[in-house]
């Protein structure tokens, strides 16, 4: 039966118009010290909580949300439209007096995600610019069928167009077979013969390039600036300590050529982390692989994004990281647009494999899932408990703020990450298995890039060479852990991994 049936159009107006004034259309504050009190995990070789600034730090300095827009590869780009830009004022990229709904933060979160700039590297470097409209920059480059570029963007401030790039995109997408872009994505490597992403000498401005990391390791030569970002005052590593005044040649050795890791600060180049993928975020309790962060709603994805960008002291108990430059707020995102992109981020439903097996393999391999215990940990019908295992030989005190999410087991995994970085918790989270069918890398480093090479006992010998992540100047290691299933019989692993592509 209709709702509405019998209700007079005046009135049932007027409660439509109800529902719409209830919609959630306020903006919630993104960096909130009660909220930040209790929100990162402890470290594990300090049994400390890592430093964040206080909100009153964080609000001293006005929010950006700004409109950005596309850069057009030559002959694509519409008439006027260099000049138009020109003349444009300043727009807000989320436009709060405009969202009614949820659907509407979500809406503007999709388009903040993608959009979005990093401040670290904005330039209005006029050389910088003129390679951005230099045809010969865009010589055999990737095109999207709109004729735009991937990457780089165009932002109107007040002081005029800025070249930038993507803060979020950056890194969080996957390049289709049929040119489009997807975003919220876990990236993995391109076909052999792609075309270059990011037109010829603007790569500059991309995140993690020289320009930025000069901003925000203010005073630091590129070296020192390196050290910063992964130094481990009290478990110093000295393969990293020794390279304080590397070569740019031995800093670019450690960087990595693998496309699904990405060296943030608080990591290493030794002990790596996968980028994630954010289509099954909502799955989680925690952010990161090590769990360094709650993850309870929207705020906190928010909140998080705003760490990663730059809202971060670097503050141990009673290691300083930064110097005292470089240790203050001097940017941070409009609250509504860290919300929108929140709201979004939390939205998000992995895709359905499309080409499952036949109705009898699947459940003979739900039977093998339930026998083999894979249930204890990756619950239906999420996948996941959403807790945290421990790294090996690793026990927390008694009195950890986190032990109603702990399991107290531990699967074995390298434990560098855990325990020898500055991300390191001493646990692991136990990631959904929903969507793993399209991820093109797993386990936390990337190390294994398929279900047939997580299941090969073949991994865990020394002499193995993975098809994934590997450190620097590594080709032979084992990868541990996990070790649920290797001893399988190949009709009854077939199964199971059938099983496991189609959730």
């Amino acid at each position: 039966m209709n709702a509405g049936a019998g209700l007079p159009l005046a009135l049932l107006a007027a409660f439509s118009a109800a529902l719409v004034a209830q919609a959630p259309t306020d903006i919630p504050r993104i960096w909130d010290d009660a909220a930040l009190a209790d929100w990162a995990t402890p470290v594990a070789g300090l049994n400390v909580r890592p430093s964040h600034y206080s909100s009153a730090e964080y609000y001293s300095v006005p929010g950006d949300n700004l409109r950005t827009y596309p850069i057009y590869h030559p002959g694509s780009e519409p008439a006027g439209y260099w000049e138009e830009l020109n003349k444009k004022r300043p727009e807000p990229l989320v436009d709060a007096s405009k969202i009614r709904s949820r659907e509407d933060w979500i809406a503007a979160g999709e388009r903040a995600f993608r959009e979005v700039d990093n401040l670290w590297s904005r330039t209005d470097d006029p050389a910088l610019i003129a390679q951005a409209r230099d045809p010969r920059s865009f010589e055999g480059v990737f095109r999207l069928p709109d004729g735009t570029s991937f990457g780089p963007r165009w932002v109107v401030t007040a002081e005029g167009v800025r070249l930038s790039s993507p803060a979020c995109s950056a890194c969080h997408f996957t390049v289709r077979e049929d040119g489009t872009v997807a975003v919220a994505t876990p990236k993995g490597p391109r076909p052999p013969g792609s075309p270059q992403l990011i037109p010829r000498g603007i790569g500059v401005v991309a995140a993690g390039a020289p320009l930025a990391m000069q901003r925000f390791y203010a005073g630091d030569p590129r070296p020192t600036a390196t050290w910063r970002m992964w130094t481990v005052p009290w478990a110093p590593d000295e393969r990293i300590e020794s390279r304080r005044d590397a070569s740019d040649r031995e800093l670019q050795e450690l960087v990595g050529g693998d496309p699904g890791v990405f060296n943030r600060p608080h990591g290493s180049p030794f002990y790596a982390t996968k980028i994630p993928d954010l289509q099954i975020l909502r799955y989680s309790r925690y952010v990161d692989a090590t769990g360094t962060h709650r993850l309870r709603g929207p705020e906190d994805a928010g909140r998080y994004a705003a760490f990663i960008t730059g809202a971060d002291p670097m503050d141990f108990g009673p290691h300083r990281i930064l110097t005292d430059a470089q240790r203050r707020v001097r940017f941070r995102y409009a609250d509504e647009v860290l919300y929108a992109i929140g709201m979004y981020l939390m939205s998000l439903e992995p895709p359905k494999n499309p080409n499952p097996a036949a109705a009898d393999v699947l459940a003979r391999g739900e039977q093998i899932f339930r026998r083999e215990g894979c249930v204890n940990c990756h619950v239906p019908p999420t996948y996941t408990s959403g807790r945290l295992t421990l790294a090996q030989d690793w026990q927390p005190p008694t009195n950890h703020p986190n032990r109603d999410d702990i399991a107290t087991v531990s699967v074995g995994t390298d434990p560098g990450l855990a325990l020898k970085t500055r991300k390191g918790t001493g646990f692991y989270k136990i990631p959904s298995l929903r969507g793993v069918w399209y991820r093109p890398r797993l386990l936390h480093d990337a190390s294994v890039t398929s279900l047939e090479e997580m299941f090969d006992v073949a991994r865990l010998s020394p002499d193995y060479e993975p098809k994934g992540w590997n450190p620097p100047g590594v080709t032979r290691r084992a990868v541990p852990g996990h070790t649920f299933g290797l001893s399988l019989n190949a009709e009854d692993r077939s199964a199971l991994l059938a099983f496991v592509r189609s959730l």
